[in-house]
């Protein structure tokens, strides 16, 4: 069984999208909603969801995906930002990896929507980076197995790039597998601060983060619903 995993801190425009995607999957799954303490329609958006188990935790991507693999019976744990859907039969195609135990973990390429050439352009970058280096962000809906995600302990509990750093430590154990299939995410948030600007925030952000700087500026952490 799959526990796909959404932490939620309100979503309210995005997550009925991603939810009603998830409706139409066939294969064995539980969808388990963690809310970081929405103050829009996020968490009741949840509760009309038949499928959906809604928790709450202390907001921050991290403690709220932590929280819900704590909570998840499921083989594999499958982490969905609220924002991004997954592609028609990944669910029942990563059911039956469940039995090759050479598989331990992945995730998916990426895609934007909509039709901006830029935003294609920065996508195929992104899945190039990911098939060489087989990193896997946070948008790319990140899978692993649950007992070893338990005995990698978790996420790090910080404020950004806890994908990477976990995916760091997994890579030390494990080969991550890139599937073909493809995972979209909303483009608003890039559209809306700006497709470059958005860009060069995330690339500064990684470069923050490589030169081994402990405070990344508040700056490039503003959130845009």
């Amino acid at each position: 069984m799959i526990s796909v995993i959404i932490p939620t801190y309100n979503e309210e425009r995005a997550l009925p999208t991603a939810l009603a995607q998830l409706s139409y999957q066939m294969g064995d799954y539980e969808l388990i909603v963690v809310d970081g303490g929405s103050t829009d329609h996020t968490c009741e958006i949840a509760r009309a969801q038949p499928r959906a188990r809604l928790l709450t935790a202390q907001k921050g991507r991290a403690s709220q995906m932590n929280a819900g693999a704590v909570d998840a019976r499921g083989e594999w744990l499958l982490f969905l930002h609220a924002d991004t859907v997954l592609p028609e039969g990944a669910l029942q195609n990563l059911n039956g990896l469940e039995s090759d135990h050479k598989i331990q973990a992945g995730g998916f390429r990426h895609r934007f929507s909509g039709a901006d050439w830029r935003l294609r352009l920065i996508s195929s970058i992104d899945n190039l980076r990911a098939r060489v280096t087989r990193i896997i962000y946070g948008d790319q809906a990140m899978f692993v197995r649950r007992a070893l995600f338990e005995r990698l302990g978790g996420f790090p509990e910080q404020a950004c790039l806890e994908d990477i750093v976990f995916c760091q430590r997994l890579k030390k154990v494990s080969r991550p597998m890139l599937l073909q299939q493809h995972v979209v995410t909303d483009s608003r948030k890039f559209v809306q601060m700006g497709v470059w600007r958005s860009f060069g925030r995330c690339l500064a952000i990684l470069l923050c983060h490589s030169l081994h700087l402990k405070r990344i500026p508040r700056a490039f952490f503003a959130e845009i619903r």
